[in-house]
Parts: C-alpha cells; structure tokens; sequence
C-alpha cells in the first residue's frame, strides 16, 4: 500500500486528497496545525483506519524535524506540499506592504516545502517510487502575470516553483521525482466561492498526474488537467 504526507489536511484540497487516497486504499498521514479541531478532518479518520493524524506547523521548522523523527522509521512514497497561505491582504498593495506577512509567507509556501523535503528524505528513500509533489499556482508564472498585485503569493510560488526545479535535478541521482502542480481555481477558503472547480475534480487530476508520473517527469510544472504552464 502507498504511504503519503500530506500537510494541510485539514480542509480544502488537503482534505480531499486525504479522503481520495484514503478511500483508493492508501495510507496517508494527514498533517495540520491543529488535528484536535479539525472536526472534518477527525470525521475522516474515523471514517478510514488508514488515516493517521499528526499536529504539524510548517512554519515551525523544529516541529517538521520533530515529526520526521517520530516517523522515522516510516517509508512515505509521496510526500505531498498542500499548506500554504495567500499573504496578501485588501488595501496592502505596493506602497503598503506588510513586509512581516511576506516573510511569514516565503517561510510557508517556499522554505517549508524545502524543509519538508530535507527532514523526510530518508522516509522516501525507503520507497520503490518515491514523489515530493508540491502544489503551486499558475500565480507563479512570471510569463503568466499580466495583471499585477498579489505580490506576496505570487513571489513565494514563482519562489516554490524554483527551489522545486532545482531539487528535481539534485535528486534525479536518487531516483527521487519532483512534480509542481496547479489545481486550478478551485472553490475553497483560499480560492473563493468564484473558482471554476469543485475540490474533487482538482484532486482526482492531480492524483492521476501522482499516479502515472514517471521521473522522466521530475521538475515539470503542470497543471491538475496534465497540461504543461509556462515559467
């Protein structure tokens, strides 16, 4: 049975990976701050056997290198980058930036996936077919960007997108994969009731892309469809 990592699993796209994955028979460790009042998340569980919680804070590195070593010796074949923040906030464009918000949010969405990564590499290496899949968003495209604003979101994506490039190429010798993806616009907290997709037809393409990748694949940047996003 495949073992995943998912952090952020409380709500949104992190829940539903837990509730697909765990439902195709997998084994997933569901990370969030606070799994005692993830009420969604703890309904799950009870739900599936194969849904182990753990309280994770990715933005307090100690506690990534405190879960590593609790698991360690757990073998994990995918680990799955779901937490993230938007960090920009109504009224704090260009000219008011909070600039407190934007490190909190580099420490998040860039170097928690890159933690994440270092902390459980002995984890995957235990894996016949091991994954580090990182969700991005097209906001991080700089050929994309034709409209502006959302400059901390976009500069910690455009940032994930980078540090996940280049760890594809640093652990192709390992045969470990690395995948970027886009879920799209998706209605949850973060994307709003306008997104263009519900959380299931987000995840159940993200899981096919996990499912078939191959590690002539690894640093691709792709969308939940399959299809490829420009730098």
């Amino acid at each position: 049975m495949k073992t995943l990592l998912v952090t952020g699993a409380n709500r949104g796209l992190g829940l539903e990976f837990c509730r697909q994955y765990a439902a195709a028979g997998c084994n997933v460790i569901a990370a969030c701050r606070r799994p005692e009042q993830a009420e969604q998340l703890q309904a799950l569980a009870g739900q599936y056997a194969s849904i182990e919680l753990q309280a994770l804070d990715v933005a307090d590195f100690s506690q990534i290198e405190a879960l590593a070593a609790k698991l360690a010796e757990r073998r994990i074949d995918v680990l799955l980058n779901n937490a993230g923040v938007y960090g920009d906030q109504s009224g704090r464009g260009f000219g008011k930036l909070d600039y407190q918000a934007w490190a909190d949010t580099l420490a998040i969405n860039v170097m928690a996936p890159v933690k994440l990564a270092e902390c459980f590499l002995p984890h995957l290496q235990r894996s016949d077919k091991p994954l580090i899949a990182s969700l991005s968003s097209l906001m991080g495209s700089m050929t994309d960007n034709s409209s502006g604003g959302s400059i901390l979101y976009r500069s910690s994506k455009a940032g994930l997108n980078a540090a996940m490039k280049s760890l594809a190429i640093d652990l192709r010798p390992r045969n470990i994969g690395v995948l970027i993806l886009h879920p799209g616009w998706v209605r949850t907290d973060m994307g709003g009731p306008n997104g263009l997709i519900d959380v299931e037809e987000s995840v159940s393409g993200m899981r096919r892309l996990i499912d078939r990748f191959d590690l002539a694949d690894s640093g691709s940047f792709v969308k939940y469809d399959g299809s490829p996003l420009p730098w």
